[in-house]
């Protein structure tokens, strides 16, 4: 324990936390503050305080997922957020890997990682998004938006972001009736569908998750929209183009570094030369770096959040143009609060679906994540590229005249727990 004693005197100076060592004895640390939660952990065996103190990300996160560290008061978020809290991004504290060896091995261990080949890169896909149905559908919005929404206000209810978020992401396409759209990555089909219903494009949505496409193309005909938004079981570096637009959602985190120059060659030889892509994805605030092991071993095997630098460059080795940059700061954190709190409303259900493991998993990483985007280094990325300058207006009122007719026309319905048990 002292090893970990030691760690928290350091971190902990906002917040208080109180921790029982397996033998009984009681550690304090931090002082009570106003805007964190008291939390008081309870360590159960011998080797608890080792494992979390010697790998902090991923230790932590087993031990709690593995029932050996228990909170009597507060929640996992709660401590989570105080841990985050202080040690911020903008500060290099105990929770930064220390000394040229450990940094190299966590640095080569998250690039072999991001080697996705074809195979591996449908692996990894099944492994996030074919769990059941029901899962999504417990924590999500009706629509099945599994990334970033946008908030206009804090307050605004997840469904109307996610809605809102379509809108902004629309109008960075510039869309016209007639226009054919490739979505790569579509999800569960809400962004294609959406894109159909307001502009009558023609869209192909691709993905690697067997689920996910069999889902959508069951939207599609329930729609009556099938011979128009089509969904398929591809790999993007099968699809044959051209297309006037380009949109990928969450889909860049997934490929690797490894792979950026083969995602932009490809998508260059896609888009039509007066097209549009726009790209959304989680990033990171600032240099290059790695994916915590944790993440990598049980949420986004293969995944790698990008830093600004590496997109903008890649982009520039494939004469891309970047027409439009946006950093979402806290609209994730927003969104992933929701989600915690809709899978805890529901854990009677996901427990029966899987079991108490698995539970504890989700909460670690939705609760992990928000403390990344609201105190982290991270961020979400909105681009948009044209390889023409003159594919868009000149000035961005374009932008927001589209963005504001697009929330006109429609509103989110309310979301209760009870209809995801309907």
């Amino acid at each position: 324990m002292w090893l970990l004693d030691k760690m928290l005197r350091r971190l902990i100076q906002r917040g208080e936390l109180i921790v029982t060592n397996h033998d009984g004895k009681v550690y304090r640390y931090g002082k009570p503050d106003p805007e964190l939660r008291k939390v008081v952990a309870r360590l159960t065996d011998r080797k608890a305080a080792f494992d979390i103190a010697t790998n902090p990300r991923l230790g932590a996160g087993e031990t709690w997922m593995e029932g050996r560290m228990i909170i009597d008061e507060g929640e996992i978020r709660d401590l989570i957020m105080m841990v985050i809290c202080n040690a911020p991004w903008e500060d290099e504290g105990p929770l930064t890997p220390k000394g040229p060896i450990r940094k190299a091995a966590d640095y080569l261990a998250g690039r072999v990682d991001q080697i996705n080949w074809r195979s591996r890169s449908r692996r990894n896909a099944e492994h996030t998004y074919n769990l059941t149905r029901r899962l999504y559908e417990l924590f999500l919005d009706e629509d099945r938006q599994y990334t970033c929404a946008y908030f206009l206000d804090p307050g605004d209810s997840l469904e109307q972001a996610q809605l809102d978020k379509k809108a902004h992401l629309a109008a960075k396409l510039n869309l016209k009736p007639g226009m054919r759209v490739l979505d790569i990555g579509c999800g569960w089909g809400g962004l294609a569908l959406y894109l159909h219903r307001q502009y009558g494009v023609d869209v192909l949505g691709v993905a690697l998750a067997p689920d996910q496409i069999q889902f959508s193309n069951e939207r599609a005909v329930a729609e009556g929209v099938s011979d128009r938004v089509r969904f398929e079981l591809t790999d993007y570096r099968d699809v044959e183009g051209p297309f006037d637009r380009i949109i990928s959602v969450g889909l860049i985190e997934h490929l690797g570094t490894p792979h950026y120059p083969g995602f932009f060659a490809k998508c260059r030889e896609l888009l039509a030369d007066d097209g549009v892509m726009v790209s959304h994805c989680c990033g990171r605030a600032g240099e290059p770096g790695v994916t915590d092991p944790w993440t990598r071993k049980y949420i986004f095997p293969g995944g790698y959040i990008p830093a600004l630098s590496e997109l903008v460059s890649e982009a520039a080795k494939h004469k891309f143009i970047v027409s439009d940059v946006e950093a979402l700061r806290y609209h994730y954190a927003y969104t992933l609060r929701e989600w915690y709190e809709r899978t805890k409303a529901a854990r009677a259900e996901i427990v029966a679906l899987y079991d108490e493991t698995f539970y504890r998993m989700w909460l670690f990483y939705l609760a992990g994540s928000e403390a990344a985007f609201r105190y982290g280094g991270l961020v979400n990325w909105q681009l948009q590229y044209v390889k023409q300058r003159g594919a868009v207006p000149i000035t961005r009122d374009y932008l927001f005249d589209e963005e504001a007719r697009l929330r006109s026309l429609e509103r989110a319905p309310e979301w209760h727990l009870s209809q995801a048990a309907e």
